[in-house]
């Protein structure tokens, strides 16, 4: 959950909106109030997908599913506006982590707990495969981990009997790792397809690994088609029942019945203490404020509008009005206002001054980037002359022109966390960035139009409705993994990275036209200099987990300060 942004609507419907609980390929999911004061979790569909005839027929029938579908494992429907844009679905508000977060942050869960939550779900899925329905997409996101039990969401390509198939570019629908041998292959999506995907859940859950392992989409689904799921050190009794629901042959795997009977289960899981520890009770409710988004106080959902330029004495405040998009967040843009060209708080980080100032030294508060590739290999020792030993005192005099690639001056402090209420990075922005400024981070998981490849991320900006005539505003994007990398594009086992991370060349937001957007494809456009060495960008794959994205306004290539940080999650 996290706080409300000024360009977000102040009501969704009669709706009253409360925070923003994340996001996906479809739109963005809010937590509001209806009139009467009851929680909903409300969905809308993104303004520039309202035009696509898929995404709509999905979003419809994940509508239409979900109001059929009434049982005690799925969030009933409580308000839709499907007829005309904006589009939105209004369900019962489940507080609670989903078990993809939950595992993340706690690790695997113990054989007892499996064996309850096992036998949870397929009690629900035996529910929603009594109304005719099969989910198609089961998997630890899609699990949602309440006070009451596991609740599944999400029915987007949920299937009844008779309906017609919606997918893309003949690709199978579900996820790679979780969808079933037989759909990969092209066959049809029956209920043992949701048992295989249960059984590669729980597999998750119990390993706290991804069933199939990482890599491409196309990799782990050959993998899901020809080779056996991880279990490694799981409890033999739940190895072989997962073993079995995971079975290539549908017919080998059991019914969600008799998964129930062989779990054994004698006690509620909510009962079960790590069940009540992993924060199934959710996090406080905000208050409603009542807000206003430009002149008066509108009372229905508008696209997206144009932020306007707030005054300097607000830039402390308006820093903060958005949070950082994270995987979650993918396919979103997040915008945020700030004074045209304001150079942000002094001192955001700890004593830093705009633009080239006296610097402190030591700690966070002292850097402008990360230990300098070239100088201080991941063991932190000190580089030549004239560049920073791992304290991270600057010694490269900034240099003038136009920056290119910028390099690394100091220790780079900047790291995102998923778990993170907010979905932020740790470090606050070095200074404000240019009004209206925009970013947008997407993965192949996530991207509806599947023109992002698999083991890519496209990572775009620009500055909205630019004035004209602006001077160069150069910005350069840092992708930064979670271990450090050294001269032959090896991760270190150094988890505390404070390298620059690869970079992609600065471009001027203004260049051709301001208003249009900017992108760089990671790994394809980015590098990094180690010991002197130009490093290229490793795969995702070969650091599952969370990456850090970072915005950078560079005046030179050693002179450079951070405007927004966001990340995403390559993990399951």
């Amino acid at each position: 959950m996290e706080a409300l942004r000024d360009s977000d609507p102040v009501y969704i419907g009669a709706h009253a909106l409360l925070a923003r609980l994340g996001a996906g390929g479809m739109g963005q999911v809010y937590l509001g109030r209806s009139p009467g004061g009851r929680l909903v979790a409300v969905k809308v569909i993104r303004d520039e997908i309202t035009g696509h005839p898929e995404a709509l027929a999905r979003f419809r029938r994940e509508a239409e599913t979900v109001r059929a579908v009434r049982s005690a494992y799925t969030a009933n429907l409580i308000d839709a506006s499907l007829a005309a844009p904006p589009f939105w679905l209004a369900t019962e508000y489940v507080a609670g982590p989903t078990l993809g977060h939950a595992v993340a942050r706690s690790g695997a869960l113990p054989a007892a707990t499996c064996r309850r939550l096992f036998a949870a779900l397929a009690e629900g899925l035996a529910s929603v495969h009594a109304y005719g329905v099969t989910h198609r997409d089961l998997k630890p996101q899609n699990v949602i981990l309440g006070a009451q039990g596991p609740q599944l969401i999400d029915f987007g390509i949920a299937r009844g009997v008779g309906d017609t198939a919606l997918t893309q570019d003949g690709q199978a629908p579900g996820t790679p790792g979780y969808t079933a041998p037989e759909v990969l292959v092209g066959a049809e999506a029956t209920a043992a397809a949701d048992v295989f995907a249960l059984g590669a859940t729980l597999a998750y859950a119990a390993t706290g690994r991804p069933p199939f392992g990482q890599g491409p989409a196309a990799t782990v689904s050959y993998r899901a088609v020809h080779e056996p799921v991880d279990l490694a050190g799981v409890d033999p009794e739940l190895a072989a029942l997962i073993g079995s629901c995971v079975a290539k042959d549908p017919a080998d795997r059991p019914d969600p019945a008799e998964v129930i009977r062989r779990c054994g289960v004698r006690d509620a899981l909510t009962d079960d203490p790590v069940y009540v520890g992993l924060g199934v009770l959710g996090e406080a409710v905000p208050l409603h404020e009542m807000r206003t988004q430009g002149p008066g106080t509108p009372h229905r959902y508008t696209p997206t509008q144009q932020v306007l330029f707030a005054p300097a004495r607000q830039r402390r405040t308006a820093v903060w009005v958005a949070a950082a998009v994270g995987l979650a967040l993918v396919g979103a843009v997040a915008v945020w206002k700030l004074p045209l060209g304001d150079q942000g708080d002094q001192g955001a980080r700890g004593g830093r001054t705009p633009q080239g100032g006296a610097q402190n030294p030591a700690g966070p508060s002292g850097s402008t980037g990360g230990r300098t590739p070239g100088a201080d290999g991941p063991s932190g020792t000190p580089g030549p002359s004239g560049t920073p030993g791992p304290s991270g005192t600057p010694g490269v005099q900034p240099a003038a022109g136009p920056p290119t690639l910028i390099r690394q001056t100091g220790p780079n402090f900047d790291d995102f966390d998923p778990t993170l209420k907010v979905n932020a990075c740790r470090e606050p922005a070095e200074e404000g960035a240019k009004s209206a400024f925009q970013i947008a981070v997407t993965t192949a998981e996530n991207d509806y139009t599947k023109k992002v490849a698999p083991g890519t991320v496209q990572i775009g900006y620009r500055v909205k409705d630019a004035p004209a005539d602006m001077p160069p505003y150069y910005v350069a994007v840092v992708v930064k993994p979670q271990h450090e990398i050294d001269a032959n594009g090896r991760s270190t086992t150094v988890t505390d990275n404070r390298q620059l991370g690869f970079v992609a060349k600065a471009r001027n937001v203004y260049e051709g036209v301001g208003t249009e957007w900017k992108y760089v494809t990671y790994p394809d456009d980015f590098s990094m200099l180690v010991d002197g060495k130009t490093v290229k960008a490793v795969p995702l794959s070969q650091d599952p987990g969370a990456w850090t994205v970072v915005f950078r306004h560079a005046t030179s290539d050693t002179e450079h300060k951070s405007v927004w940080c966001t990340g995403f999650d390559s993990g399951p």
